[in-house]
């Protein structure tokens, strides 16, 4: 029940004053929105505001409710950002819902309560006391009310029927007036017996003021200037830029009319009437305005949620397939549209539900399709841990070897084939990386202990070598020199390695016996060497077999040019040159097949 309520139209009489005020009532009651419509307005204007606002700035304007004066009036309110907030809420816990399954666990494990959702309904409790509250204290108020105006309409009628020739009238019927304007509200179902009593009887006073016309004209004037007053305040609300601000006055000041400004001398009650109800009009022409603005305010804001919901469309069906950083992008941005969304205003209400399924249909079908990836990776994420529990077993089982040739290439190769094998089950990751990183650590730990030991050695080693190639240097061709070169080679030969940075001294070595062997004229092949290893053995072997196939191409070509000669005989001085060179290709291919038949046979 509003102030307005406890001043409907009156019931018609057959006094012409009271005819009067009926009839400017009824004029304006048919210029005033009802008040339901003014309140949806009002509630459109104020849920077109919530939708902009954050969760918690709405929160913080419940609170303000509760901790308001009037708390228990503004229900519609306060249930109006609770909806809201509970909207949001469902939302977000639908998210983690989804969240949950994709994670691969049982809907019925899932357990969420929204950090909001306790203080909402603790609020909510608060708020219903203070509601509950607040309608026991209008009950009183309005029984009070009631007496009050009961006892207001007394003093009416004694104004009129039993008031001695020294009362002042005029100051009489002010007070009364404004004894009955402040009176506050009464219950509903007293209302209409209550109000109609109230106007019969002040109809009934007038009709008495009639016989005083000194009275009566100073009664006119003040209700004159009243409406003067109310005149000038409906014009300046033209202006006020709150449209609905100015509709909540401008009822006020319809209240204001009908109890405070009438009756007036007939010369003026028809012009300042019409006046009043011209600029009432103009206002109430703004509420079309407002509409008109929120109406384009939420095709915008309907344009933009569309785009969003578009968006998430195309997140949910990408054009390749996608893998997890996609989806973990597409989670972000999937977030950042969400609060866009719920940041912005609302929509034309006849589409708001249409609207807001859709966006929860694009977000359900966005995680469905994010929840099945994830699915599919679990099972891929399980075969990779088996492929990375193989690595590690390899790797356990090598990490003491000390055949560093083999070891070193074999663990630089789990390591590869470690980057290369995709995500494992978030439970097994740490674990089965340090089981891996401590088989590789003590691995190389090893081998660079080793390697420390060794350089000493090799330094030694390097020592050795530069000595050798000194004295292989100072070889000519006198008799014996192929002895001494076999004995180089064979010391050689049994020297290890030398460091890295020396081992140049390899080229230079093998350089020079190429010298020496071309001045005594004898092939590397035929050399006599000791000690070699295994690994020496095979690759010379190797060597030789590739240079007897090679000297066996340059024989059978030398061959093939002397078919191009229609008589061939070695005493042609052409062909003198091409003899002696297959002659003495010939004798290198023999000499290097009994080398191989020597390595091959051990001796």
């Amino acid at each position: 029940m509003t102030t307005e309520n406890l001043h409907s139209e009156p019931q018609e009489n057959n006094v012409n004053e009271t005819e009067n005020i009926v009839n400017e009532n009824v004029i304006t009651e048919s210029i005033s929105e009802p008040e339901t419509q003014d309140e949806e307005i009002h509630d459109e204007v104020e849920q077109h505001e919530h939708e902009k606002l954050t969760s918690g700035e709405l929160m913080n304007k419940l609170e303000a409710l509760i901790n308001a004066e009037d708390a228990g009036a503004n229900h519609r309110k306060f249930n109006a950002i609770k909806e809201t907030i509970l909207q949001r809420v469902n939302l977000e816990t639908e998210d983690q819902k989804q969240q949950h399954e994709s994670e691969g666990k049982p809907v019925a494990d899932f357990k969420f309560e929204h950090p909001l959702l306790s203080k909402i309904y603790t609020l909510n409790n608060l708020f219903k006391e203070k509601y509950d509250n607040f309608h026991k204290k209008q009950e009183s108020e309005q029984k009070e009310n009631l007496e009050k105006r009961t006892h207001i309409i007394e003093k009416l009628k004694n104004l009129y029927s039993n008031s001695t020739a020294n009362t002042n009238l005029f100051r009489a019927i002010r007070e009364i007036k404004e004894e009955w304007s402040n009176a506050g509200q009464v219950p509903k179902s007293e209302f209409k017996n209550l109000n109609n009593n109230y106007f019969f009887h002040l109809n009934q006073f007038y009709q008495m003021l009639d016989l005083n016309k000194e009275y009566r004209e100073q009664e006119y004037a003040h209700n004159l200037e009243k409406r003067n007053q109310i005149i000038a305040r409906a014009k300046e609300l033209q202006d006020e830029p709150v449209v609905q601000k100015a509709l909540n006055e401008l009822q006020f000041l319809h209240k204001l009319w009908k109890e405070e400004a009438e009756p007036v001398a007939e010369e003026f009650r028809d012009k300042t009437w019409e006046e009043f109800k011209e600029i009432s009009n103009k206002i109430h022409e703004r509420k079309s305005e407002l509409l008109t603005q929120i109406e384009e305010e939420q095709h915008i804001t309907l344009e933009k949620k569309n785009e969003i919901i578009t968006a998430l469309k195309k997140l949910a069906t990408p054009d390749k397939a996608p893998n997890h950083n996609y989806w973990q992008q597409a989670i972000k941005k999937v977030e950042e549209l969400r609060a866009d969304f719920l940041k912005l205003g609302s929509v034309p209400r006849k589409i708001s539900n249409q609207n807001w399924n859709e966006f929860k249909v694009a977000l359900r079908a966005f995680n469905t399709t994010k929840n099945e990836f994830y699915k599919g990776l679990k099972n891929s994420q399980q075969t990779n841990l088996e492929e990375k529990l193989k690595l590690i077993k390899t790797a356990q089982d090598n990490m003491n070897s000390e055949d560093w040739d083999i070891a070193v290439p074999l663990f630089k190769k789990l390591q590869e084939d470690w980057k290369k094998i995709g995500h494992v089950p978030r439970s097994q990751t740490n674990k089965i990386w340090d089981d891996f990183r401590n088989a590789c650590n003590t691995f190389f730990n090893n081998f660079r202990t080793k390697n420390n030991a060794q350089t000493d050695d090799w330094k030694e080693n390097y020592k050795q070598k530069r000595a050798l190639l000194d004295e292989l240097k100072e070889i000519g061709s006198e008799e014996g020199s192929v002895e001494k070169i076999e004995n180089i080679k064979t010391t050689w030969n049994s020297i290890g390695k030398v460091p890295r940075d020396k081992m140049a001294i390899n080229s230079e070595f093998n350089k020079t016996l190429r010298e020496k062997l071309r001045l005594n004229k004898i092939n590397e092949y035929d050399l006599k060497e000791e000690g070699l290893s295994e690994s020496q053995l095979t690759d010379k072997a190797r060597k030789i077999k590739n240079q007897i196939a090679d000297l066996e191409a340059e024989i059978v070509k030398l061959e093939n040019n002397l078919g191009f000669f229609g008589k061939v005989s070695r005493d042609n001085p052409l062909l003198k040159d091409t003899f002696d060179k297959i002659d003495e290709k010939k004798a290198q291919l023999e000499s290097l097949k009994h080398s191989l038949h020597n390595i091959i046979s051990g001796e």
